[in-house]
């Protein structure tokens, strides 16, 4: 261990050399249509488009509820499989994107969404088959984990300070073609078992197999200039014994980041009370595409208020702008389950699985009321999501250190959401599960508010920098904008 301790000490050394010397210069940036390609929101667009076509693919069947499937138990135990094996390889995730670089990372986690959406149209072919979408979602927990956390780390690298809540929105806007790749079966032929048919899964299949090759159409990283001039840092490619030392030196250099992780759990926790124990209990098929349309359409909305008219108005203090995001979040958490629970009184488990149970279609009188519920709900889980990549986007500006708590993000996230969908494969009480999505909410937020008192500054400080600050390395000076150097 004492050698991996060395080389990261040295890691660390050339890490505040390398950014200061990056920090200290400002680059041209390219101009015509290499500008164009270069431009950190055409990255991010086209990282939002990776993300529609293999994530987006599994939310689009995942908030159609049980996968579009009229059995609802395959669903959720797949769904507790693959956040299972997302918790376990999350935490070493930011270690293997700081190894092979963000964008082979990314091409990693993108094929396990493919063989996902497969299982489905398996079991659509050979109904006795459940036990190959449980296998495909465990298969696919690990490839996600790689995927989100490439994901995270560009997302955050990318963007200047005074950017990382808005460009989320740029990357947000995959949100609403999710919904509407789920309204596909919405407008398909609605069968008497009022589950989805094999051309919606068909054309999901196909979807998820585009986004496995976009990433090879992205930029390398260690070629991206700001839009202020200054370079993205180079990605490191370290020892792997080197990397997992990091994951404990990140914990111990930021202490801090330990009180987002109820925060982190709770972000994917209230997905199956929404999806499975609302959207499937309560609709029809069609009914169930459209709120899933609706819910995804309303997040880039949510994203665009929080990330742009909170997060990112310069005028005032950063400190002040992460208060204001915490209260706001809140509130929301308040307002949508105060709610939800006026609803969940009215039905339980046993009577909406029994033969015949009322489905409310979207012609029924008493389907407005309950689709702005799911609005709402995409309303705080887009600010839930856009308020914690902030608060992690304000820690550091390193991506390496970005790529581990992005790793932890993932991890604690997908901890949270294998045990709910477990409880409900189970047969947990739909009550149960409501109550204690409402209450991993708001303790989420609670543990959250000392973090952004204490830590939260209002500029990113140069300890910040990088994952480790070695006793002895000369202070990096602030940067000087005296140089202009072509890239």
């Amino acid at each position: 261990m004492s050698d991996a301790q060395t080389e990261v000490e040295k890691l660390g050394s050339g890490s505040s050399e390398d950014s200061g010397s990056q920090r200290a210069e400002i680059f041209e940036r390219p101009t015509g249509w290499r500008g164009f390609y270069y431009h950190p929101i055409t990255q991010i667009s086209m990282l939002g488009f990776v993300c529609f076509m293999c994530p987006g693919m599994f939310n689009a069947v995942t908030g159609l509820g049980g996968g579009g499937q009229v059995n609802t138990k395959d669903s959720a135990n797949s769904n507790a499989a693959v956040y299972a094996t997302f918790a376990v390889f999350g935490f070493f995730s930011g270690s293997v994107n700081n190894v092979i670089g963000p964008r082979r990372t990314l091409m990693l986690g993108t094929w396990g969404y493919s063989l996902y959406i497969a299982s489905y149209l398996a079991v659509n072919i050979h109904p006795g088959a459940g036990n190959f979408v449980v296998a495909a979602g465990a298969v696919l927990g690990a490839c996600a984990a790689f995927l989100w956390t490439a994901q995270g780390s560009l997302m955050m690298s990318y963007p200047t300070e005074a950017q990382k809540g808005m460009l989320s929105v740029s990357f947000g806007l995959s949100s609403i073609l999710e919904g509407s790749s789920g309204l596909l079966s919405h407008l398909e032929t609605i069968s008497i078992a009022n589950g989805v048919g094999n051309g919606t899964y068909i054309g999901f299949l196909i979807l998820t197999l585009i986004g496995v090759f976009l990433p090879l159409l992205m930029a390398d990283p260690d070629k991206m200039i700001r839009t202020d001039g200054t370079r993205v840092n180079l990605v490191r490619h370290p020892s792997w014994k080197t990397e997992f030392v990091s994951l404990f030196i990140a914990l111990k250099t930021d202490p801090w980041i330990i009180l987002l992780f109820p925060m982190f759990m709770a972000s994917n926790y209230f997905y199956t009370w929404q999806f499975n124990d609302y959207n499937a209990a309560l609709f029809t098929i069609r009914a169930r595409g459209l709120n899933n349309f609706v819910y995804w359409s309303s997040q880039i909305f949510g994203s665009v208020f929080i990330g742009y008219f909170v997060l990112d108005q310069n005028k005032v203090r950063r400190r002040v702008r992460a208060f204001y995001g915490w209260a706001l979040v809140f509130f929301m958490v308040f307002v949508v389950h105060i709610w939800a629970y006026f609803y969940q009184k009215t039905y339980n488990r046993a009577e909406e699985a029994a033969q015949g149970a009322y489905k409310i279609d979207i012609y029924a009188s008493n389907y407005p009321a309950h689709v702005w519920l799911m609005i709402f709900y995409g309303f705080l889980d887009s600010m839930w999501q856009t308020y914690a990549y902030w608060l992690m986007g304000a820690m550091s500006n390193d991506p390496a250190k970005l790529a581990v708590f992005a790793g932890f993000y993932k991890c604690m996230q997908s901890t949270g959401a294998a045990g709910i969908w477990a409880a409900d494969g189970a047969g947990d009480p739909y009550m149960n599960i409501f109550l204690s999505t409402w209450c991993i909410a708001v303790g989420g937020m609670l543990f959250a508010a000392p973090m952004v008192y204490l830590r939260v500054t209002d500029h990113t400080s140069l300890e910040d920098e990088v994952l480790m600050q070695i006793e002895g390395v000369e202070r990096i000076e602030a940067p000087v904008i005296a140089t202009a150097n072509k890239a």
